[in-house]
């Protein structure tokens, strides 16, 4: 029986909540993250055209070790930034792992991160607040609910819902044949997102996919 629950994690040491405490936005929406150093993290995050915040202004953040500007979506600048993750617990907040998945963008405050998660069981959310404790972020729950079925599909490989509908889709426009037969930004639109985010739903759903089937026992 999976879980879905609604949190809110307190700490100023999360990634990201420099943004909020240091320039002028009073939340930043972060679409989705990447691990692809061991000390590094890459967040796509989504900022409101209004609150000015600039390049240079990011680059200037002690975390931030990186900066790609991706353009404007629905009056919001679209950045990717590599994260010094530091002292942060990254293993706890890798929703690739097994049994978790992130199901909305996290909203950063100067509070910290406020998510939206389903868990394989409860077992595994008590693990994820037992490791925020240990690592000295305490976590607020906002709501929790058990579902008998999402969940033999998330069970056996952990995709999101929204994962698995841009991965087929991909399958079925022929993404992944050589040659493609369809390109990023023609599936984005089907679906109605940004290209970024069409990439960051293809590639989560890869890694997961990936993990589930290493992990799996061999017959």
């Amino acid at each position: 029986m999976t879980v879905t629950a609604e949190f809110f994690l307190r700490s100023p040491s999360l990634p990201l909540v420099s943004i909020t405490t240091e320039l002028q936005p009073d939340q930043v929406t972060c679409t989705h993250a990447l691990c692809l150093q061991p000390d590094v993290q890459t967040f796509v995050v989504e900022i409101d055209a209004t609150d000015k915040v600039s390049e240079a202004e990011l680059e200037a953040l002690d975390e931030v070790t990186e900066v790609t500007s991706l353009g404007e979506s629905d009056d919001k600048a679209v950045y990717e930034l590599d994260i010094e993750l530091a002292e942060t617990p990254f293993a706890s907040l890798d929703d690739g792992r097994s049994g978790v998945a992130k199901m909305k963008s996290t909203v950063i405050t100067p509070d910290g991160w406020r998510e939206t998660k389903v868990f394989k069981d409860h077992e595994t959310f008590t693990e994820f607040r037992t490791t925020m404790e240990e690592h000295g972020i305490s976590l607020d729950l906002i709501s929790i609910t058990s579902e008998a079925a999402e969940s033999e599909d998330f069970l056996r490989d952990g995709l999101t819902e929204r994962q698995r509908e841009a991965l087929s889709l991909a399958v079925s426009r022929g993404y992944y044949e050589s040659p493609r037969q369809v390109t990023a930004e023609e599936l984005a639109e089907e679906l109605d997102i940004s290209q970024p985010s069409l990439s960051a739903l293809l590639r989560r759903g890869e890694r997961q996919l990936l993990t589930a089937s290493l992990d799996a026992p061999t017959i």
